[in-house]
């Protein structure tokens, strides 16, 4: 679709000149996790082709409510429910100029851009929810929300152009009902900065990395369940897992149940360059979880050297390349086994971290950000930024 054009050539051909982003949460918001890190590299990607991008979120407690970051600018108004509409009626007001395109962030429950926005516009979704809603929603708001996202969103977004992450979860897309055509697909990147370093040495004893925002549907205590019965072979075993969220205490707690304290750090939030030596250092990288769009920490850690066990999900399928860059598991116990046959094999460790260097080198921020951008710069007219 884009050929071997630029960002910036993309842009000028189709008169593109501003974007306009409406999210949920920004990179600062104290939840915020992998769909606010793939919103910011898009949106730094197209500032720096020249783009004015504006990118409107909730506020964040204790922080300005605008601010420029990597070239694009911030404005965060109210809170995470009336976000949802105060950003539209904010689109409203400011009117539209010629040469803008919106791009609207799904979070599962969404801003319903169609009613409102007479743009170009696109919307990302990075994977279906699902019963995830069940998980994270009380009462009958999760079946509510269950239900919007299989009956009515289809229908409403039914002539939007939609990007996905990766190619099962436009899988899962199509089979709620939306059509081909209007489905693209985007891959999130690598950023440079994670890459071996034959300087930083790896663990001397069996150590596996979990990075994850602690949600229930990130199963992180599977994770530590499995170091209770996997340490019986592996005594020295240690699992560092990185993130935060509701779960961090019950886990915690879980980990204290199972007498496994001792093998296990929950870190919290760790900053980039702790991240990549963590990676580098650990033999393996484990996710348990049951939703995710893509599977941005498997590509990090690949990029790294470390080979990834993870579970047999839409975006997962995409993020591993299965046999060649880790392994992926339809169950716990296959997790189990797979972890254990990467720990005591060192022949297949080698093998399987050359193929996750060698796939994970497939990955930019710019070719993400040029197929986002793509299907939005398609609905502008040529002539529209000289008007």
């Amino acid at each position: 679709m884009t050929g071997s054009c630029s960002i910036a050539e993309l842009a000028e051909r189709a008169g593109l000149q501003r974007v306009h982003v409406v999210t949920w949460r920004d990179l600062d918001h104290p939840e915020a996790g992998g769909s606010e890190l793939h919103v910011n590299h898009l949106a730094r990607e197209w500032s720096d082709a020249g783009i004015d991008v504006t990118l409107r979120t909730s506020e964040v407690k204790g922080l300005t409510d605008t601010l420029e970051r990597d070239g694009y600018r911030v404005i965060r108004r109210g809170n995470p429910l009336s976000v949802l509409l105060r950003n539209p009626f904010a689109e409203r007001s400011a009117g539209t100029e010629p040469g803008t395109g919106l791009v609207e962030v799904w979070h599962g429950i969404n801003f319903l851009a169609p009613l409102w926005a007479s743009m170009p516009r696109i919307a990302i979704a990075h994977h279906v929810h699902g019963e995830q809603f069940r998980q994270v929603l009380p009462g009958p708001a999760g079946v509510v929300a269950e239900q919007m996202e299989r009956r009515l969103y289809p229908r409403l977004y039914r002539n939007t152009a939609l990007v996905t992450l990766s190619a099962s979860s436009r899988a899962e897309l199509l089979e709620l009902g939306y059509r081909p055509e209007n489905v693209h697909i985007a891959s999130p990147g690598v950023d440079p900065g994670f890459r071996p370093d034959p300087s930083t040495p790896i663990s001397p004893t069996p150590m596996i990395v979990a990075v994850a925002r602690l949600m229930p549907q990130k199963h992180v205590d599977v994770v530590i369940r499995l170091v209770a019965r996997l340490r019986r072979e592996f005594p020295d075993l240690k699992a560092v897992i990185v993130g935060d969220g509701p779960e961090h205490g019950a886990l915690e707690a879980l980990a204290r149940d199972l007498d496994v304290l001792d093998h296990v750090e929950i870190t919290g939030r760790v900053d980039h360059d702790d991240l990549v030596a963590l990676y580098r250092r650990s033999w393996l990288l484990v996710s348990a979880s049951t939703a995710e769009g893509w599977g941005m920490t498997i590509t990090e850690a690949a990029a790294c050297g470390t080979p990834a066990v993870a579970t047999r999900i839409a975006g997962h399928r995409d993020a591993v390349a299965d046999q060649v860059s880790g392994l992926l598991a339809d169950d716990v116990d296959e997790i189990e086994r797979n972890i254990a046959l990467v720990l005591r094999d060192p022949a297949l460790r080698s093998r399987l971290a050359s193929g996750a260097i060698e796939h994970a080198a497939r990955f930019t921020w710019q070719r993400c950000a040029l197929d986002t951008l793509s299907p939005l710069a398609a609905q502008m007219q040529p002539d529209q930024g000289r008007r």
